[in-house]
């Protein structure tokens, strides 16, 4: 059962469910912690009590749980990238996509930039052990054996959306409003300036003012960090 919650929520993970992290690695350290976490967790349920098909349930709610609580992390941890593909579409880059090399997905350049940018700010803060305090608590809150009710996990994965849409408009708001108001200079020039081919200009324009907003947006990114870990603390049905 420890095993089984501890694959579900490892398998979305940003860092450890990567696919460029070959597969022995990634069952190598799942069984690993899995052994840590049922030496020191207590298991409330009796072996001798337990049925074949109780113990398929048992492993069901496992996997549920742990792969909920794996969403509600992923959901959050991609606020940075979705801000960031709302400015590619301001900047006209929406036709851009290259392979990430981490995922092996398709991705857009600008907001793979980000999302690494943020990873590494991530990682240097110490923020995998976030992950690993996560799944702690969930073993002193709900034991091995025992999870919360379908409507609070089904509860968690929706709050968890609804934040990453807000944050990631938060955070691009300042962005998208320098575009609006590029869009509006655009605008008076044509109606004062006929001869010029607006869209013409617009597209360098709108790439050098993505570039330069990006270049002041960046510090925010190491703010966001310390603000996921509070996201967690809420979103999280522990």
């Amino acid at each position: 059962m420890v095993l089984t919650r501890l694959s579900a929520f490892i398998m979305p993970l940003p860092v450890f469910g990567w696919q460029a992290i070959p597969v022995r690695i990634k069952v190598a350290v799942t069984v690993l912690l899995a052994v840590f976490f049922s030496a020191i967790m207590p298991v409330h349920t009796d072996p001798k009590q337990v049925t074949m098909l109780y113990a398929i349930l048992l492993m069901a709610n496992e996997a549920t749980y742990g792969l909920a609580l794996g969403l509600i992390v992923i959901t959050v941890f991609s606020v940075v990238k979705l801000s960031g593909r709302l400015v590619e579409r301001q900047m006209g880059l929406v036709m851009a996509q290259v392979i990430d090399p981490l995922s092996g997905e398709t991705a857009r350049p600008l907001s793979s930039l980000l999302e690494m940018i943020f990873i590494i700010l991530f990682l240097s803060a110490d923020g995998h052990h976030l992950f690993m305090l996560i799944i702690s608590r969930s073993y002193e809150v709900f034991p091995a054996g025992t999870s919360p009710t379908i409507p609070v996990l089904a509860n968690g994965v929706i709050n968890a959306g609804s934040v990453m849409f807000v944050a990631a408009l938060r955070l691009a708001a300042p962005m998208m409003g320098a575009f609006l108001l590029l869009m509006v200079v655009l605008a008076i020039l044509a109606r004062i300036v006929p001869e010029i081919n607006i869209l013409f200009i617009s597209l360098p324009l709108r790439v050098g003012l993505g570039l330069f907003m990006m270049a002041i947006f960046l510090p925010f990114i190491n703010g966001f960090v310390s603000e996921f870990a509070e996201l967690m603390g809420k979103l999280l049905p522990l």
